[in-house]
């Protein structure tokens, strides 16, 4: 069968920007698959063609952590799967990966269920889901290897935070990690300490501090890197492949940077939100824009935190960047108005991702074109094991591209943007960088600031199990770190034992010395020293010195 004329196209004259090397070349997609890459390509009469002079070709960037529609604290998320999809094309943005959560006792495949009958029919763009693992039991267990096996989910995530509601503690996590490692998933967590938290946010409320800057005061940012260390140390234990959720402070980088360099399997997502803003908003005086900044972990009050978390992923501390994209309106986050703990956790960035991480990071110098297409896009197709359908401009690889103009400005504004919240993060911010042409699918849906996105274009992109990036080295680690017994000659000789007293009787009765012996040898030793204080010795019953003195 012939294929149609809109279903080919030709980028011309752009460069190619994979994470591993730049070339000038053009790309030629058929029925929403790469075909061709390179110079003096031969493609049938009528195939239309995008001009791409003076532009980066480049993967379509995957955000790897949103919550469209999602229902938390009472409410729901304003940006559903339509309106969030839509967002995310219009900034380059070709690929979601969203959580479904299920509540604590609820079944993880019916959560799934549910957010796949919210997300087929809405989504403009690809998406994958993570699911959350809630509550512990074997039947969540049984649960996590059905969803592995037979509906393409291959990493879970567990919450050290939310105490009394989502949060797990540590018996809860070991298994969790042991299961997600038998079926060759990846775990996921969110690193807070919730039980500090829920102290410290007691605290603040008894001390009259109910306003925004409370949820970052209750969850410092030392939280963040105890429980970033702690499930770093139960993951290794385990031998559990881990991936720690956005990262939002140097303290809690740095703990997990040190587990890399120490072995330990583990990799680190930031968001738009940490690279691009800081957490000085909570002391804003005007209560709306405080709230608007609130999300978990918090933003941090230290203006040099952006720079150094973009640094992070330059070097390979950090390899992903997702969002947490979960907006509520100023009057939703009004719920929280008189006590911070009920204002709902989360802000925008599904798409304002790209310009703001091309803007803070290629611009500012500290990351090339090259790692840009990693950390927005590369990096998690691999880890999540859709690598090369995903993340590559390639002979084969799905036709997801965004036609980058690097060189165009626009200025961040809720007041234009594509999202239905009435808020963003990012306001006055110049940024650099705009998508011209976004292709999804093969078919262009950005087109020069005019979006034309299809609700239920996007497919559900199962993530296989096992994958490669992940677990490669898994096996053999396992194998070379085996502990290995020691031979050796058995001890044959005296054991002591316990009496019904819990003190212990000496196999042989000369160890422990009689009273009598006791005072004659102290006796002895006081002809010939000076003078020391009496000792007195507690002699238990039955006569026999304790050897202990009190």
């Amino acid at each position: 069968m012939a294929t149609s004329a809109q279903n080919r196209l030709l980028i011309k004259g752009g460069r190619v920007v994979n994470d591993d090397m730049m070339q000038d070349a053009d790309v030629y997609i058929e029925d929403g698959i790469i075909k061709q890459v390179g110079t003096n390509l031969h493609t049938p009469g009528g195939t239309r063609v995008v001009e791409a002079k003076g532009h980066l070709v480049m993967p379509g960037g995957i955000d790897t952590h949103t919550h469209m529609q999602l229902p938390f604290m009472g409410t729901f998320a304003v940006d559903d799967f339509y309106t969030g999809t839509r967002a995310a094309l219009a900034g380059g943005t070709t690929m979601i990966m969203d959580f479904a959560i299920p509540q604590k006792g609820e079944s993880l495949v019916e959560a799934y269920h549910r957010w796949r009958s919210w997300a087929d029919p809405k989504v403009c763009c690809d998406y994958a889901l993570h699911v959350g693992v809630t509550w512990w039991c074997d039947k969540v267990g049984k649960e996590m290897e059905e969803l592995t096996e037979e509906h393409g989910i291959n990493s879970f995530k567990m919450f050290m935070a939310y105490k009394d509601t989502w949060q797990l503690d540590d018996h809860d996590l070991l298994e969790s990690f042991k299961q997600c490692k038998e079926i060759g998933a990846l775990a996921q967590v969110h690193a807070e300490n919730g039980d500090i938290i829920k102290e410290n946010t007691a605290k603040l409320l008894d001390m009259g501090i109910t306003g925004p800057e409370g949820h970052e005061l209750s969850r410092p940012e030392e939280v963040e890197a105890e429980a970033t260390n702690r499930a770093c140390v139960l993951a290794n234990q385990i031998g559990c492949p881990l991936y720690i959720c956005n990262i939002m402070s140097k303290s809690a980088a740095s703990a997990l940077g040190e587990h890399r360099r120490r072995g330990t399997l583990v990799w680190g997502e930031t968001i738009a939100a940490a690279l691009g803003t800081d957490g000085s908003h909570y002391y804003n005086p005007c209560w709306q824009h405080a709230a608007g900044h609130v999300l978990s972990p918090p933003l941090r009050n230290d203006s040099s935190t952006p720079s150094s978390l973009m640094e992070l992923l330059d070097v390979g501390d950090l390899q992903t960047t997702g969002t947490d994209n979960c907006t509520f309106s100023a009057s939703q986050k009004a719920l929280g108005k008189d006590d911070f703990t009920k204002i709902p956790n989360g802000v925008n960035g599904v798409e304002d991702r790209m310009s703001v991480i091309w803007e803070k990071g290629v611009v500012s110098g500290k990351i090339d074109p090259c790692k840009f297409v990693a950390v927005t896009s590369t990096n998690a197709a691999k880890i999540f094991n859709i690598y090369p359908k995903k993340g590559r401009i390639a002979v084969g690889s799905d036709a997801d591209i965004v036609v980058w103009n690097p060189h165009a400005t626009r200025t961040i504004s809720a007041k234009t943007h594509y999202q239905a919240v009435d808020f963003n993060i990012f306001e006055g911010m110049e940024v650099h960088g705009i998508a011209d042409y976004v292709i999804c699918h093969g078919r262009v849906v950005v087109e020069e600031g005019n979006v034309r996105a299809v609700s239920g274009m996007g497919k559900f992109v199962p993530t296989p199990s096992h994958s490669p990036y992940v677990y490669g080295r898994v096996q053999e680690r396992d194998i070379a770190n085996a502990p290995k017994k020691v031979d050796r000659a058995p001890y044959d000789g005296p054991v002591i034992q316990l009496n019904n007293q819990g003190l212990t009787q000496a196999v042989e009765s000369s160890i422990i010395p009689t009273n009598q012996e006791f005072y004659t040898r102290g006796a002895q030793m006081n002809d010939k020293s000076p003078k020391r204080p009496s000792v007195k010795v507690h002699n238990p019953p039955g006569g026999k010195a304790s050897g202990s003195f009190w």
